[in-house]
């Protein structure tokens, strides 16, 4: 998705992690695309944070994994086949595996967690 930010601005954990902190969106939201870091890891689940910047064109994504993303701060638009969601600060969206999706727009410093996770 994204480069991985230096340590201080956020952590990369694994299972048996127990702490770590945030990027800061305002201090480590690229300018243009996305930064991901993987929060934790673990039997098959993965939590991320990422930070967006303005998108120079839409992304299109088709995953072999099931996402759950929520905005934390800032807006995105996300289309999921014919539907249209503008998605501000607290809103969350699933993008369930082998469904397409695009990533048509993010105002700069959007601040997500996602969780990803393989289908049964």
């Amino acid at each position: 998705m994204g480069e991985s930010p230096s340590p201080a601005a956020g952590s990369q954990a694994s299972a048996g992690a127990d702490h770590g902190a945030l990027m800061d969106p305002a201090a480590d939201a690229p300018a243009a695309g996305e930064r991901t870091v993987a929060l934790v890891r673990s039997g098959g689940v993965v939590v991320e944070q990422i930070v967006s910047g303005v998108l120079d064109d839409p992304v299109d994504y088709l995953e072999d994994v099931h996402e759950w993303a929520v905005v934390l701060a800032g807006r995105a638009v996300v289309e999921r086949g014919a539907d249209r969601f503008e998605l501000g600060a607290g809103e969350w969206i699933l993008l369930p595996a082998g469904i397409r999706h695009r990533l048509v727009e993010t105002a700069p410093g959007t601040n997500w967690i996602t969780v990803r996770w393989p289908p049964d």
